[in-house]
């Protein structure tokens, strides 16, 4: 890669490489999931150490992702599926990114997966071009692909979930023969490639979102990526066998399913998780090289990312929901390319939210105006000199079929969650990095509470979250302080 010294471009390509539910930390130095594309582009630009989602679930997500809003201010609440039409709707006159791309001449088109709003009707929203797992194109491309790589699916490793009784029964991992190429990951990544082609013949500049639902649980891969791990060497979650004392006993009852899981089980599962990640890196590697071989690396961004992490067994838990684990909030994100610092680490607190404004200020694309999120372009530029000027996060939970509350704030080294389900937790990740000791309740602390709750009363107040901030409900007072102490400043 030959990115060192290139200024940003005026309108410089950009290339987004999204995957569902892929842990932080699964590109930190010392984990063992191996992605050697990632690698090289985490070593040619900038990787964010504690970057957060704005939701620990798919849609809102992914909404806020293209809005730069707050799941309270696009109004996609929910996954899209499984509530009612008149659930978890985004507001379509919400503005987002890929529309004001698309006015300022970008060529843009989106592959495969779309989470964001029911009507899939992504012309509306700034993709020109676009193919989804329902479309005939990509049905054809699936039936070719198959067709030239015939392959009888056959698992050598599977583990199904079967209790509690009369929940149907599902998968948890597996390994089988049908390589990624066939798969859906490869149906888009092939489609995906046709249009960089074509988009790079072209004198637009050009964006191309790849995104899919790997590795999101069920833990399934192929066997020749499950065959680059040992199983028995796969380090556990070190919070693995937490007995969650003193958190929300919704932790503790939704950690049942999982309880009677052995050790090797739980290796079985990480590596299948990782193996996972192996087949997406090659993906991405394939994508790259696209761009690579027509000579346009040094003029195109390059960005990674997922919609939110996985617990993985962390707490003694799998998947997302219920919990404000830092395993399911924190989320992979790395930007390569023209005007990107290389081989740098940067700790800013940024959320994926705050991607919409940095693209749009990157771009020279017309800006939004927004007090949910910021743009951290300067921290592309000087992550050494700009990344303590972003030193607090915020983040919301609706729930998932289960409807809760849940705030989540950072501030420094400090987390505090207010849940609305049960009592609240505060953790000092310096200290204690993988949440074992719940503070919330310490009367030492007590001060820290108190300056946590303002500051997030703050950040509802100021981002207009009108139902939380008027709520002095007598039976809904939840939490430690209410709205009110903004007033004594």
């Amino acid at each position: 890669m030959k990115q060192k010294g290139v200024p940003m471009p005026q309108k410089p390509n950009i290339l987004i490489l999204f995957a569902d539910q892929m842990q932080g930390k699964a590109l930190e130095p010392d984990n063992p999931c191996i992605t050697p594309n990632i690698d090289r582009l985490i070593a040619n630009g900038t990787r964010f150490s504690r970057s957060y989602t704005a939701c620990a679930i798919t849609s809102p997500s992914q909404a806020s992702f293209m809005t730069g809003l707050l799941p309270h201010n696009h109004g996609m609440l929910w996954v899209r599926h499984n509530v009612d039409d008149d659930q978890g709707c985004f507001r379509e006159e919400t503005p987002q990114w890929a529309q004001r791309l698309a006015n300022a001449g970008y060529r843009t088109g989106f592959f495969t997966r779309w989470m964001v709003e029911r009507t899939e009707e992504l012309e509306r929203f700034g993709w020109k071009e676009y193919i989804l797992p329902q479309s005939n194109a990509y049905k054809e491309r699936t039936k070719q692909l198959r067709a030239e790589n015939p392959v009888e699916q056959k698992y050598s490793l599977e583990r199904y979930y079967d209790a509690p009784p009369g929940y149907k029964q599902g998968i948890f991992y597996g390994v089988h023969n049908v390589p990624p190429e066939v798969r859906g990951l490869g149906v888009a990544a092939s489609l995906a490639e046709d249009f960089l082609r074509d988009a790079i013949k072209d004198t637009k500049p050009w964006c191309c979102f790849y995104s899919i639902s790997e590795p999101h649980d069920p833990f399934v891969a192929g066997k020749e990526a499950f065959d680059q791990y040992d199983v028995g060497s796969i380090p556990l979650q070190p919070n693995i066998h937490d007995d969650l004392e003193g958190r929300p006993n919704l932790y503790k009852k939704a950690a049942l399913i999982w309880k009677d899981l052995t050790d090797r089980e739980k290796r079985e599962a990480a590596t299948c998780y990782y193996a996972s990640i192996t087949e997406i890196d090659r993906m991405y590697g394939r994508l790259v090289r696209v761009v690579e071989d027509a000579g346009q690396l040094d003029n195109t961004l390059v960005i990674v990312s997922s919609d939110h992490g996985e617990l993985l067994g962390a707490h003694g838990l799998y998947c997302k929901n219920l919990t404000a684990a830092q395993e399911v909030y924190h989320i992979p994100l790395v930007f390569c390319g023209p005007g990107v610092a290389r081989g740098k680490v940067s700790n800013a607190l940024v959320g994926l939210h705050d991607v919409c404004p940095t693209l749009l200020e990157l771009t020279g694309a017309e800006a939004f105006e927004s007090s949910d999120s910021k743009s951290f372009a300067s921290v592309l530029a000087d992550p050494d000199g700009e990344s303590g000027k972003f030193s607090r996060g915020f983040a919301e939970y609706f729930g998932g079929r289960y409807l809760l509350t849940q705030r989540i704030l950072w501030d420094g080294p400090w987390k505090y969650a207010l849940n609305g389900f049960d009592f609240d937790e505060l953790y000092n990740l310096e200290d204690d990095p993988y949440e074992m000791k719940n503070l919330a309740r310490n009367p030492a602390h007590q001060d820290q509470v108190r300056y946590m709750m303002k500051e997030i009363w703050r950040r509802i107040r100021d981002t207009g979250d009108h139902s939380l901030f008027n709520s002095h409900y007598p039976i809904l007072r939840l939490a430690p302080y209410g709205p009110g102490i903004l007033d004594e400043e």
